[in-house]
């Protein structure tokens, strides 16, 4: 074979590099491996405190829903009066802005009165006329029975007569039909004045109704509060029962909170509640449960769900709660109705 099939010799493998030492020379790590094991030491710290923090947060939200019941699902509520006039007519006066303050029986609108005053001159006019009739009708008993009188007198005498055979059996019949007839007069005319006194009644309360109605005329406010929803301009025409603006009543609210029902285990009448209002954060206004509804909300829905159809999907309903406030109002911090708040009731 010639020299260039032979096989060449291999050449010498060269030596692996060795791993560098984790350990110098003088005995000291490296500054890498330092470095390393530092932050391992920092993130293993770091999750420590996170689980330590993260179990002691949860067991304070066990203790603390274990005695307490909390929603955000509440608001104020508070008493809105609507004001709505009794009669229909044009409106001449509106005395009253939105957001003024008013008291009760204060006038705020005024309806023109012509219409409803001429009723009642028509009322009193008719009246007038019945008492008239009245005294008509006792001067025809008065009439009626002094003729009876004088007849009983005359079949008196006819009788009397008549046992002498003094006057024919014709003439004590005609005296006697005289007296039957004037005591028949006598009852009917009695009868008239009864009659003519029950129309007087009624007139009279005919009078009554349309001083009544005049009255309405003047629409006052119901109760003291804020003027709100102001619906109502001069020369309006308004229908008796139209909404014309809605009083506020600024003396009393209270808080509806709908709770879970799982939430009502414990919850009793009476128990303490810290008030949380949006509107004024940090600020606790402190309360008691007065009252649990005797039904769901849904119950009270336009449509109340039917579970019977079969589809049935349950869900966790709520009741309203109705919380009262303990202490007195704030005048720098006013509650309205409809504000949103957060209820926190202390369980037993």
């Amino acid at each position: 074979m010639s020299s260039e099939n032979a096989e060449s010799p291999k050449a010498p493998a060269e030596p692996k590099t060795a791993p560098p030492a984790l350990v110098k020379a003088d005995g000291t790590e490296p500054l890498r491996n330092k470095k390393g094991g530092a932050r391992r030491t920092i993130f293993l710290s770091i999750g420590a405190l996170l689980v330590i923090a993260g179990i002691a947060f949860g067991v304070k939200e066990i203790t603390f829903y274990r005695h307490h019941a909390e929603t955000d699902d509440a608001q104020i509520e508070g008493h809105i009066d609507p004001v709505l006039p009794k009669v229909s007519g044009y409106v001449t006066e509106v005395l009253v802005n939105d957001n003024q303050k008013v008291s009760s029986g204060q006038v705020i609108v005024k309806i023109d009165p012509r219409d409803l005053q001429a009723k009642v001159d028509t009322a009193r006019a008719a009246l007038e006329n019945s008492r008239a009739k009245v005294a008509v009708a006792q001067a025809n008993v008065s009439s009626a029975r002094t003729e009876n009188i004088r007849a009983e007198s005359d079949l008196g005498r006819y009788r009397t007569l008549r046992q002498k055979e003094e006057v024919s059996q014709q003439q004590y019949d005609a005296a006697k039909a005289a007296d039957d007839s004037t005591a028949a007069a006598v009852s009917a005319t009695e009868r008239g004045v009864t009659a003519a006194r029950a129309d007087v009644s009624q007139k009279k309360a005919d009078l009554d109704y349309a001083l009544l109605q005049l009255s309405y005329a003047t629409v006052p406010a119901p109760a003291s509060g804020l003027v709100s929803k102001k619906n109502v301009e001069v020369g309006q025409y308004v229908q008796a029962g139209q909404p014309l603006l809605a009083i506020v009543e600024d003396a009393e609210t209270w808080v509806v909170a709908n709770f879970k029902e799982t939430q009502l285990k414990k919850m009793r009448v009476g128990q303490p509640v810290e008030i949380e209002v949006d509107a004024y954060p940090k600020k606790i206004f402190p309360g008691r449960v007065e009252s649990l509804a005797a039904a769901t909300g849904a119950k009270f829905a336009l449509l109340p769900p039917d579970n019977a159809t079969g589809n049935f999907t349950k869900v966790v309903q709520r009741v309203p709660v109705k919380i009262v406030f303990t202490e007195p109002p704030d005048p720098t911090r006013p509650l309205r109705a409809g504000m949103s708040v957060n209820a926190i009731v202390k369980l037993d």
